[in-house]
């Protein structure tokens, strides 16, 4: 076996996906605690002077105790090299966490065990079906308050359509808590609340059969804990890594990430039932880590002035092949010609390290001039090839972007061009007029919000949004359709988006069927390609 194909295989390269306030940021650093890359974990919500979350970086995020943005964080423990993608838990940066979700090859999904699957867990879990990528539940917050386990089980089973398989137990939940019953084992870990701070406190295992466990969980638990063991070990699925791998089977953890308990064993037991870097599709067919040698990647994040005092742009990619030596050639298939990545970079949230090499599964941030795109593949291989692109998705709130200082002008078009690469918003323009009338387009209206506050912040330059009414927008699949023969209807609008290629803007949905009646060689789709 080459050194770089041992290299890969040490890679794990997985997306945390939550709905707000489930948890996800705290149980992220804490596993950067366990690999020892930060010694002290912040806090996402608390007093202006309180450590803000590692992984939330921007000012607004700050403000606001939410991720916005995905993080990109990179840790090693036991052997292995580990990267997080730290997503967005709010709904209306979903399409930032599906982005983040292509690079990833697999995920874990965090819920909070006093509400269960929430509506954002049950959007993004459809992405991750639709990956087929391995799913692994973590039921945090035991330490407060929590539902029914059985309920938690069946919560997930029926709303987001897996078969579940806990792996470990829990004993009572707030201040009943005791702590899990590991099932392969047949041990109980016993809870100790290390008080939120660094340490990670010491576990302690006692075995199920124990008669010294009857006083230390009490009649009542110790009873009510073997009913469970009896029902599960009847009931419950059996752990199958094969179904695991193909995304049909969830293994199930229980614990508190806020106090480390349970965090290190689900890690432990995450990183063996997760396999190395997966292979991709591409135009010549499955590419994969293990026998292409040749550096290739994509591009699946743009994020612009990370730094302030450099106004810089970074493409984040996922190393899908190959080793990467910094300053190497590679071939821009989309830009049609070779470069060289400059500065390569590995992330520790708004920390960044300058890296040497990297390898198939890792995530690098490299300086973009402004060439890259969501979706771009690099390859050093003779035989080019392009990976699959990542599908747009359809925004559902838009509005007429209007600057304040119209002298700005210069400042607004690059602002506004720039933060609509990083795929964060869209932007329209109509067609076929000598009008500059900018419309921009949102999945969620919070990135209104955002928008707004990172044009006055990072350009220096205030707009005015007004809203408009249309709701739905479809691209147009057709090539060479004459637009200006197309029969609307009175609240279609005819525009283009960055790249030029004709959409439709409707108010209703029936307008959308009405004008597919009207023209019958009109081919109309809801995602738009990267």
């Amino acid at each position: 076996m080459s050194e770089i194909t041992k290299e890969i295989k040490k890679r794990r390269t997985f997306a945390i996906i939550s709905h707000p306030d489930a948890g996800k940021t705290t149980l992220t650093e804490k596993f950067l605690l366990y690999g020892g890359a930060i010694n002290q974990a912040g806090s996402v919500k608390g007093k202006a002077t309180a450590k803000h979350a590692v992984s939330d970086w921007m000012d607004i995020e700050k403000e606001r105790g939410i991720s916005v943005t995905s993080s990109v964080l990179q840790f090693r423990y036991g052997g292995y090299c580990i990267n997080i993608l730290d997503t967005p838990g709010h709904q209306d940066f979903s399409e930032d966490t599906y982005r983040t979700l292509m690079a990833a090859d697999s995920a874990v999904m965090v819920i909070d065990a006093s509400k269960g699957v929430e509506a954002q867990t049950r959007k993004l879990f459809k992405v991750c079906v639709m990956r087929h990528i391995p799913i692994f539940t973590f039921i945090n917050k035991m330490d407060r308050e929590a539902r029914d386990t059985f309920d938690l089980l069946d919560d997930i089973e029926k709303e987001l359509g897996i078969a579940t398989c806990p792996v470990n137990w829990p004993i009572g939940s707030g201040k009943g808590f005791k702590g899990v019953y590991d099932r392969q084992k047949k041990e109980v870990e016993l809870f100790s609340d290390t008080h939120k701070g660094t340490a990670m406190g010491e576990v302690k295992k006692i075995d199920v059969n124990n008669p010294e466990l009857d006083w230390i969980l009490g009649t009542e638990a110790k009873v009510t804990l073997g009913e469970d063991i009896e029902l599960l070990d009847g009931a419950a699925a059996e752990f199958e890594q094969e179904l695991v791998n193909k995304g049909k089977l969830s293994p199930v953890f229980f614990g508190s990430a806020l106090t480390n308990f349970g965090v290190e064993t689900f890690l432990k037991h995450f990183l063996a039932m997760t396999s190395s870097p997966l292979p991709r599709m591409s135009d010549l067919g499955e590419i994969d880590p293990m026998t292409e040698p040749d550096f290739s990647a994509f591009v699946f994040k743009i994020q612009a002035n990370m730094n302030k005092a450099h106004r810089d742009r970074i493409a984040f990619m996922r190393i899908c092949s190959g080793e990467f030596d910094a300053g190497m050639p590679v071939y821009h298939m989309q830009g049609r010609k070779e470069v060289r990545l400059s500065r390569p970079q590995q992330m520790l949230a708004s920390e960044r390290k300058i890296v040497d090499k990297a390898y198939g599964g890792d995530i690098i941030g490299v300086f973009d001039p402004g060439i890259f795109s969501i979706g771009d593949t690099l390859t050093a291989s003779k035989d080019r090839f392009t990976y699959e692109g990542i599908p747009t998705f359809a925004p559902e709130h838009f509005a007429r972007v209007r600057q304040v200082d119209t002298m700005k002008r210069k400042q607004f078009v690059k602002g506004i061009n720039q933060i609509a690469q990083e795929g964060a918003i869209q932007i329209f323009r109509e067609l076929n007029t000598g009008m500059e009338e900018i419309i921009v387009g949102v999945v969620g209206v919070l990135q209104f919000d955002v928008l707004k506050y990172r044009l006055l912040n990072e350009y220096n330059v205030e707009i005015r949004l007004e809203n408009l009414p249309y709701e739905h927008i479809r691209w147009i699949e057709n090539e060479g359709i004459n637009m200006d023969k197309l029969v609307g209807t009175s609240d279609m609008r005819k525009i283009k988006d960055l790249k030029g290629r004709p959409l439709l803007l409707f108010v209703h949905e029936w307008s959308i069927r009405m004008t597919l009646d009207r023209n019958k060689e009109l081919k109309l789709s809801e995602f738009g390609r990267s």
